[in-house]
């Protein structure tokens, strides 16, 4: 608490002087809270997300791991979409080992939305005859009420065990796209559907054409059998000396408040050679400087 005294030798205050010496006070206390409270986004929140969710899959099992960082609105495909926490409290306890890493992350400049990917290991036995190998694709969305990440959407392929570890990128937001929040976030969702069901459109008239137009330089791709495919050419070879031809369907996407990030998924049917599957796939996208959304990551999972 503050005392003014008036002595002699010192001017006395006036009620004006004295209520401006306490507004300044109180706002330069004010501006160090909020700068105390006020943290810069950061990719290794999402990380750390995942990361302590596959801490808490080895301790409690896979089940109850699930159902603990489910968003409420948060899907998984088995095959077909259905919501974590219905799909989870409703089966029996999942045996065998699951652990994988995060390799891949990246976090919107509001801090709303992020991803990550990387390789699993599933064992369900005690050789290692008994291990499964493949990648996963998290989708993260912040729960606005606690400050957490909640797990959105997760799919996963198989592959054949790889022969040297995947390298690490974690690539943190552009904060000068940080913005206040869309007041219309039903349009922001609207633009993201269109441009994946524009994909898929040009997908159906030529599949090598729409991955050049879509798919960001770095874009990362991800089908089963096979591990993580990185760059448009290497897509676009892939998918020629494979014989893949993809029409596919959109249910469903959203974006982040900074509108820097995105997802969408939906069904595809694929022909691959000679061989015609069902597919679900998940699609996140990135804004770039001319605001034309490309194609960053893609992962298709075979509906068995």
């Amino acid at each position: 608490m503050f005392t003014f005294t008036s002595q002699s030798n010192v001017m006395p205050l006036t009620d004006t002087m004295k209520k401006t010496i306490l507004a300044a006070i109180f706002l330069a206390g004010f501006t160090q809270a909020s700068l105390a409270q006020t943290k810069p986004v950061q990719v290794s929140k999402v990380v750390n997300a995942e990361t302590d969710f596959n801490k808490l899959v080895e301790r409690k099992g896979i089940k109850a791991g699930f159902l603990a960082v489910a968003d409420p609105e948060g899907i998984v495909f088995k095959p077909n979409v259905v919501k974590i926490s219905e799909f989870y409290s409703t089966i029996d306890k999942q045996p065998g080992k699951l652990s994988w890493q995060p390799k891949v992350a990246r976090i919107s400049a509001n801090g709303d939305l992020g991803f990550t990917a990387g390789p699993y290991v599933y064992q369900n036995g005690s050789s290692e005859d008994d291990k499964v190998f493949g990648q996963y694709v998290s989708v993260w969305k912040l729960d606005a009420a606690d400050n957490k990440f909640k797990l959105l959407i997760d799919l996963g392929i198989q592959h054949p065990e790889p022969d040297a570890e995947q390298g690490t990128d974690f690539k943190e937001p552009d904060l000068s796209k940080q913005k206040a929040p869309s007041k219309d976030p039903f349009n922001g969702k609207d633009i993201i559907i269109n441009n994946d069901k524009l994909l898929n459109h040009s997908l159906d008239l030529s599949t090598l054409a729409a991955y050049k137009e879509f798919m960001s330089p770095e874009g990362r791709y991800y089908f089963p059998g096979f591990e993580p495919i990185m760059g448009t050419d290497k897509v676009m070879k892939f998918l020629d000396n494979e014989g893949v031809t993809i029409s596919a369907q959109t249910i469903n996407g959203g974006r982040s408040s900074s509108n820097d990030l995105a997802y969408s998924y939906g069904t595809a049917r694929i022909k691959k050679g000679n061989i015609v599957n069902n597919y679900n796939y998940v699609r996140i996208w990135e804004i770039d400087p001319s605001h034309k959304w490309n194609l960053a990551l893609e992962i298709f999972s075979t509906v068995e």
